[in-house]
This record gives structure tokens, C-alpha cells and sequence, in this order.
């Protein structure tokens, strides 16, 4: 059984974007030999990268012609990727698909056998996904940094939805790297702790 992790940066007052989309000056507070070093580690863990239709324009934009990061930009290229969108055609960028429910095919996928799957951005998609208890675990690094506005990492929610810490390391950068399991994840095997069932017509995909 694979598992669906979430891996995002987010300022110390939870924002992972500025007021405006692709906002990300801020990562250059936490980047280093440390976290090029944990990036690089998602190319191993994973096979398949899942993102809501804005992150994945702004990624397939960058990554085919990136002029750095050269182990990063080999896997980002090469690995399969889904982009979850309802009006989206033509992907465009190499080992792609377009998938316009992902509740059916993300729980699909995590029966087969195979490695991570990881969405990376795609805040809006993630709390969908996390109130779908369908996100086995969230990887945050938090960047020392106070923006003060901005797109928030995390959504409102009428529910409290609790997090089981498993790991925490720190970078000289000052910035931490936290990961935590949504409770009842270690017990079920998938993200059971939700209570409710919300139709797919419901959740936003960015």
C-alpha cells in the first residue's frame, strides 16, 4: 500500500505563498546544503508527483528548462505526474496525465504497490485531500521568517483535525522540518481521522 504524503514551505505566521501567486522569495531564508539535500531524497522516496492545476502550470513552466538544481530537475522531468484539474486538456510537460476527480484515483492508486506519492504545493488541493482522509502524512518546513499576509497553508475548517508528530530536524538555516501523521493514520492504514465524507463537486484543486 503506497502512501500519499504532502511536502510544502510555510513562513513561521503559515503562509507557503506571498498576496501573490508564485510569491516563494521567502524559501531563500530556509534553502541550503540541508534541504537541496532533503529535496533531493523525494527522487528516491516517491514515483509519482501529484499537483492542483496552478502549482502544476507554474512547475511544468520552470522545470523542463531549470538552469540549476541539476538532480532535482532530473527527477521533477522524468518522474510521473498527475495534474488534477476539471478544465485542463493537454498537461504538456514530459510523463504527465490530467485527472479532473482525484478522490477515486488517489485512493485507487494507494492500493498498488509502488513507492510515495507526493504532492508538493497545491494547498487547496492537500485540504481536500486531508478532509477526504486520503493524506497519510504532511511534511512542513517551517522557514523562519514572519510575512505578514499572504495565501495560508492551511484552510479554514469547521473541524479540528488532530497530528501525530513522528519526526523534527533543524537546519542551520534556523528552519525546521517537521512531519506528522493525521491521527489515526498509523492505526488504519489511510487517513480515517475524518468523520465526514464531502462529495468530490465540493473540493477546490489549484
Amino acid at each position: 500500500m503506497r502512501k500519499l504524503v504532502v511536502w510544502n514551505l510555510m513562513t513561521l505566521d503559515g503562509y507557503f505563498e506571498g498576496t501573490k501567486p508564485w510569491d516563494i522569495d521567502f524559501h531563500n531564508f530556509a534553502w541550503g546544503p540541508e534541504l537541496r539535500q532533503y529535496a533531493e531524497r523525494f527522487g528516491e522516496e516517491g514515483d509519482l508527483l501529484v499537483f492542483g492545476r496552478k502549482t502544476y502550470d507554474g512547475m511544468a513552466s520552470y522545470w523542463p528548462t531549470a538552469e540549476s538544481e541539476d538532480k532535482i530537475k532530473a527527477y521533477m522531468n522524468g518522474i510521473a505526474k498527475i495534474a488534477v484539474s476539471r478544465t485542463m486538456t493537454d498537461p504538456g510537460w514530459n510523463n504527465a496525465r490530467v485527472v479532473s476527480d482525484p478522490i477515486p484515483e488517489l485512493t485507487k492508486l494507494k492500493q498498488e504497490s509502488g513507492k510515495t506519492i507526493f504532492i508538493f504545493g497545491s494547498a487547496e488541493l492537500s485540504d481536500s485531500l486531508l478532509k477526504a482522509g486520503l493524506i497519510d502524512e504532511i511534511r512542513v518546513c517551517v522557514v523562519p521568517v514572519i510575512l505578514g499576509g499572504g495565501n495560508p497553508l492551511f484552510k479554514p475548517t469547521e473541524s479540528q483535525a488532530p497530528l501525530k508528530l513522528i519526526d523534527s530536524s533543524t537546519t542551520q538555516s534556523g528552519a525546521v522540518i517537521l512531519r506528522y501523521e493525521p491521527e489515526g493514520v498509523a492505526s488504519c492504514g489511510h487517513g480515517c481521522w475524518s468523520s465526514r465524507v464531502v462529495p468530490s463537486e465540493k473540493f477546490e484543486f489549484d
